[in-house]
């Protein structure tokens, strides 16, 4: 076995056939469904197949799913669908290749969640709402969420996995504490005498949840910074389920699978819905959106997985590196759902200094939120008032705008809520 730190030289017959194998992989076919049953109208999908980008002198294709769980309206939901896909692709670099724009997506996820909700509390609405965003280049996942909307996958050899976070109060400790820590108060509904009912929520506004878009009316520390994880498939493929918290608060994942199991996504998704329905009725919007990611070779419907993995939630993803041996085998990239990229932190600052190795993603006059041109000593780094120990230089970035700024430092409890507006304007 070799040390960690040596250098390990890969046989040019290995090279050879990854780039042999490389060369055969097709992009992945997408075959999607939709179903939903509407209670009060708030529950919102976004659903492209065929998005393009420029690729030197060609293009290429990725596709964007979307679920949009709205509460106290659905002003919040509308805006959010129509805008952040926008507001994410913006905050990409041109002219990247492939694997750098994949690579930039997690930070990007990031940003043009905060723009979209910056700008939509700026209308002064009070609508707020979940967000589970998927992102699907080739055979690489990536999904951002806040709220309790739900993604799971499936893949074809039977392991289950969870691309999302759930930031309901009642479940999320962390979040707890974090909410309390910049100034706000968990507790449940009191209902006189004492008595104390229903889930955790966050006061003031009295939301159960910790993260969303919009609900500019409950306090700066409900933030909308998104948990990411981005995962490279394995070939084989997999179905995956993006439902809101009407499928999830009466399915367990393993159920909702196993209740569509053969079934084309658009029969699935229905069968999905109609399962949770069934115990109590229709008592919340309930939508549900299945995404089969299938070889080019494979029929449209996804068949049973080969190796069923009953009562066990794959928590772990095999990591992006592995050991090495002296047989060309064990040099084979394994095709096996890897992990990527998995960051949940509630923190600007550690979220947007990302250790991406494309210096020029860090554009010293424009702000790493909002993408305005800035002009040079305007920006304020993302590192002032953080812990970092390091001396800051000048153009020690990422930068924000001082708009953006204010509204990073209200998420972290260095502003009282009740300044939202104070002077946010454009």
């Amino acid at each position: 076995m070799s040390t960690r730190g040596e250098h390990q030289t890969v046989p040019l017959s290995v090279l050879l056939k990854r780039e042999l194998a490389s060369e055969k992989i097709k992009d992945p076919e997408i075959v999607h469904g939709l179903a939903s049953h509407s209670k009060k109208g708030e529950d919102f999908t976004l659903l492209k197949t065929e998005c393009q980008r420029a690729l030197g002198d060609g293009f290429t294709t990725f596709s964007v799913f979307g679920l949009f769980d709205g509460h106290n309206g659905s002003a919040a939901a509308i805006y959010t669908k129509e805008n952040l896909l926008n507001n994410v692709l913006s905050s990409i670099p041109a002219d990247l290749n492939r694997d750098e724009w994949v690579a930039a997506l997690p930070r990007a996820l990031v940003a043009g969640f905060v723009k979209t909700d910056k700008d939509f509390q700026q209308r002064a609405k009070t609508s707020g709402t979940t967000v589970t965003f998927v992102i699907l280049e080739g055979w690489v996942v990536t999904v951002a969420s806040v709220g309790d909307s739900c993604c799971i996958f499936e893949s074809a050899e039977g392991g289950i996995y969870h691309l999302s976070a759930d930031h309901r109060l009642e479940c999320n400790e962390e979040e707890r504490h974090r909410i309390t820590a910049s100034g706000g108060e968990v507790g449940r509904l009191n209902a006189g005498g004492g008595a104390e009912i229903g889930p955790l929520r966050c006061w003031p506004g009295g939301l159960c949840l910790s993260r969303s878009i919009g609900d500019m009316d409950v306090g700066e520390f409900i933030v909308p910074v998104p948990y990411v994880k981005q995962v490279k498939l394995s070939t084989a493929g997999g179905r995956m389920i993006i439902s809101s918290d009407g499928v999830w608060d009466a399915l367990t994942a393993e159920e909702a699978l196993d209740c569509c199991r053969g079934m084309p996504p658009d029969a699935a998704a229905a069968q999905i819905v109609k399962e949770a329905v069934k115990p109590k009725g229709l008592r919340d919007d309930t939508t549900c959106i299945v995404v089969d990611i299938l070889p080019q070779e494979k029929p449209a419907a996804l068949p049973p997985p080969k190796k069923p993995v009953k009562g066990m939630l794959k928590a772990m993803f095999r990591k992006k590196n592995s050991g090495s041996s002296s047989q060309d085998k064990d040099y084979m990239e394994p095709d096996v759902v890897e992990e990527l990229f998995e960051e949940g932190s509630a923190w600007l600052s550690e979220r947007l200094d990302t250790k991406y190795p494309l210096c020029n993603i860090f554009k010293l006059f424009m702000c790493a939120v909002c993408q305005l041109e800035m002009k040079p000593g305007e920006g304020i780094s993302i590192h002032v008032g953080t812990s970092n120990p390091v001396k800051l230089r000048p153009w020690d970035g990422p930068f924000l705008c001082s708009s953006c700024n204010e509204k990073k430092e209200a998420m972290e409890g260095k502003r009282p809520s009740g300044n939202r507006h104070g002077s946010d304007s454009d």
